[in-house]
């Protein structure tokens, strides 16, 4: 499967919207990504405790609002909506940022999508019995297609993403992997895409090399879209080595570079 075919080369995803000048995963970020022209977004999700999908990239709300008004740190999954809309989870990075609340995954593609792409991250931990995969589905076909062909879905849990795939087949999926040690040992150089079967890799950026693009781009047919990349220079190696696209906390650094190696259509 390619990966959001229409869109130029390369693919360039702002991480949690544009982070670097704006607080991660809130509607100031992507606002911030868009207004500098970045083409594409990522962002987290979980399920909330009355269901909603919320963007938010930790298993809680301790780092990015302020103490004593992170619900006691419960995980998002245990608290309700009303709970997780009274966070302020903008004053972590400035105090400019107050009024920003966790937003959900439905108002970001409502504002944003589909004049930008979004890679959508689900974070969970569960192998089976995960209602995620489920509930970010309905998601989608509930906005209709246009939205869906701008839209990936990736997520470091290889079960996850096969239990997506299996509701949606049609939306480009990834796993995610890395060196860090919060991944267990057989997942930290990609071998979850076997399991779930999906359609690009995004990689750690010190997982990037000739011998990886070989054995995964060039062997598989799978492209790579590493994280998190905010030298432009890098960006660009990267890119030579033959990934299709980078994932940066810097999209204002990257429009240069992105500019000049662009190609409309097609591709990986």
């Amino acid at each position: 499967m390619t990966v959001l075919p229409d869109r130029a080369r390369p693919l360039l995803f702002a991480h949690r919207g544009c982070s670097s000048l704006a607080p991660e995963n809130t509607m100031a970020a992507f606002r911030k990504a868009r207004e500098l022209g970045a083409p594409g977004l990522e962002l987290d999700i979980h399920v909330c405790a009355t269901g909603e999908l919320v963007v938010a990239h930790d298993d809680n709300f301790l780092r990015t609002a302020p103490p004593g008004a992170n619900a006691g740190g419960l995980d998002i999954e245990e608290l309700p909506l009303r709970e997780i809309r009274a966070l302020d989870v903008g004053s972590f990075f400035d105090p400019a940022f107050s009024a920003e609340r966790p937003p959900l995954l439905e108002e970001v593609l409502e504002e944003f999508c589909p004049d930008l792409y979004i890679d959508i991250e689900l974070k969970s931990g569960k192998i089976s019995g995960d209602s995620l995969p489920r509930l970010a589905a309905e998601k989608i076909r509930a906005f209709g297609n246009p939205v869906a062909a701008a839209l990936t879905v990736s997520s470091f849990n290889p079960f996850c993403i096969a239990a997506f795939r299996r509701l949606s087949p049609h939306i480009p999926t990834a796993v995610i992997y890395g060196k860090s040690r919060e991944v267990p040992w057989i997942l930290r150089r990609g071998f979850g895409r076997h399991i779930a079967g999906c359609a690009y890799v995004k990689p750690g950026r010190e997982l990037v090399g000739p011998a990886s693009v070989s054995r995964i781009v060039v062997r598989e047919k799978r492209p790579m879209i590493p994280w998190t990349i905010d030298d432009p220079a890098v960006a660009g190696e990267m890119l030579r080595q033959g990934c299709c696209g980078i994932i940066s906390n810097r999209p204002q650094d990257m429009a240069a570079l992105v500019k000049a190696a662009a190609v409309t259509g097609g591709g990986a």
